[in-house]
Formats: C-alpha cells, structure tokens, sequence
C-alpha cells in the first residue's frame, strides 16, 4: 500500500490522518515492526515527510475486532483454573506463554485460551487484545493470571490495580543474595528492557524476602507494590541478584534449563464480597530447577 502525502508533517501524524478509525498503538507497531517506508527507506515515527513524499506499508494496520483474542482449546489445555467465579477467574500461566495476542489471528497466548473456556472474556478490555485481562505476565514468568468476566469486575480490577491495592507476590532463583530489602528505584523503558532512570523513571516499588540460600543462589520471595514493566526482573538486577537464566538483566544460565524463573506465586484481590487469595502451585520445571541450584 502506497500513500501519497499532500501536506508536511510527521510520519505517524500522515498515517493517523489516512488511518482515523485506529489508534496510536496501532499505528506505533507498524514503525517498531519496520513495515514503513519512506521514499523507499526504513522509516521512523518520528520522521518529517514533505508534501508529495511517499509512503509505502507492508500492511494496513489492524484495530477493533480483528485484534480479539481467537478461541485455541490448544492454549486452554496449557491453562490450569485456579479460581472460577461469575465475574473473575484466575489461570495459571506456563512460562513460555505469551499473556495475550501482539497481532490480529496470532494464537498460542494464555488471552486465547480464556478465550476457548470462557467466550465472554474475549470482548472485555481497554485494548481489543486484552480478552478480559485486568494485567500481564511476561512471556517467561509463569504464575496466577487473571481475567475478568464482566465489564464492571474489569474497570474494579484495572482501577485496584492502578492504585496498587493489589497484593502481588513472586518468587525468583537468583543468582546470588539481594544486598536490599527493598528496591524503590524508578524504572522507564528503554528498547527491550525496563532502566532505572530517577529523571524520567515511573515510581516502582518492589520488597525482598530470602526464603533459602546457598553460596551461589537465593530463593526471594518478591511483592511488587506497583506494576511496572519487567518490574521484579529489573529490581533484582539493580540490588546485585539477578533472576537466574535472565540473559536481558545479567542473569546467568542454568545448566540444562532454558529461560529465567520467575513464579508469581501468590495474588489477592479485593472484591467486593471479600479478598480472593490465589495461591499458585510451583510448576514442574521451577522445582527441577530449585533442585538444581540446592535451594
């Protein structure tokens, strides 16, 4: 697809004016995913297109119903329910999962999933990928994720979440012993990765108990008072413990054992007949791998 621009401007702002039905994420993948071109080289959000500049897409950009989660019985079989009530449900997530689809018909994720079992989810949400997700889990953590199932638990749940009302708790192998307590350094996102920046840096607030520990390695149980990206990760690093296998953050690998181990392990959310405490069994592989490290 080729567009034409008739007045100066920047390139997103060009695509947002021929696009008006979609959203500036949408059109902000389309740059981060190279499917810009600007009179025939690679283009950037930000860059200046003159009048009579050309725009080449690789795709048209994807919004509303197109972005919602698919049903995948292949996911829902990876998902274990860990609570089922008429307005919630909490899942287990295996690591290796993603939490929700990056683009329209991608299936495999823990969003497809909830899908299968629980159709109502899928058209709950802010984003249209959301399938009634109130938060996220990286790829590689496994643990309690929850989902809504109506739209009033979903804006409850987002608004508990925001305000940090939400008691999250994980546990990480690191490679070594936290030299903190606690972590309350700012974190923005740079590229691929979460940074400690105390200029630009969104507050996040992260808590370090050590549950075992040999020479080598520590079993810290973690609460994340706020949610930030890639928040314990980046906190562990930052006080000279490193999640075990997590190359991004100088984690070093464990022998015989791909990715990094982190287990959120324990949520309780505020609803409003009472708290609903998760608890979520430790996987097969972060046993294999506290064994492993003695721990």
């Amino acid at each position: 697809m080729k567009i034409t621009s008739e007045t100066g401007d920047r390139a997103d702002k060009v695509l947002a004016r021929h696009f008006p039905d979609v959203g500036r994420r949408r059109i902000a993948e389309l740059f981060d995913e190279g499917c810009v071109k600007l009179d025939g080289r690679r283009a950037r959000k930000g860059d200046r297109v003159e009048a009579g500049s050309v725009l080449e897409l690789a795709r048209a950009p994807v919004s509303g119903e197109a972005l919602r989660p698919a049903p995948d019985l292949a996911a829902a079989e990876r998902l274990a329910i860990l609570a089922e009530r008429p307005d919630v449900i909490v899942v287990a997530k295996p690591a290796g999962m993603p939490s929700q689809p990056l683009r329209a018909g991608e299936l495999g994720t823990a969003a497809n999933g909830i899908a299968a079992r629980f159709p109502e989810c899928a058209a709950i949400g802010d984003d249209a990928r959301d399938g009634g997700l109130v938060h996220r889990l990286d790829i590689g953590t496994s643990g309690a994720l929850v989902a809504a199932r109506t739209e009033a638990a979903y804006r409850a749940l987002r608004d508990a979440f925001s305000a940090g009302a939400i008691d999250k708790q994980y546990l990480a192998i690191t490679d070594g012993r936290p030299v903190a307590r606690e972590c309350e350094a700012p974190l923005a996102q740079r590229g691929r990765r979460a940074a400690v920046d105390h200029t630009e840096g969104l507050a996040a607030h992260t808590t370090f108990a050590v549950e075992r520990a040999t020479a080598a390695h520590a079993l810290v149980r973690c609460t994340a008072r706020t949610g930030r990206m890639h928040q314990v990760r980046a906190h562990l690093a930052y006080v000279g413990a490193p999640i075990t296998g997590d190359a991004l953050y100088g984690g070093a690998p464990l022998a015989g054992l791909d990715g990094f181990f982190l287990h959120a392990a324990r949520i309780v959310l505020p609803l409003p007949d009472g708290p609903l405490v998760i608890e979520a069994p430790e996987p097969e592989r972060f046993a294999r791998a506290r064994a492993a490290c003695g721990l």
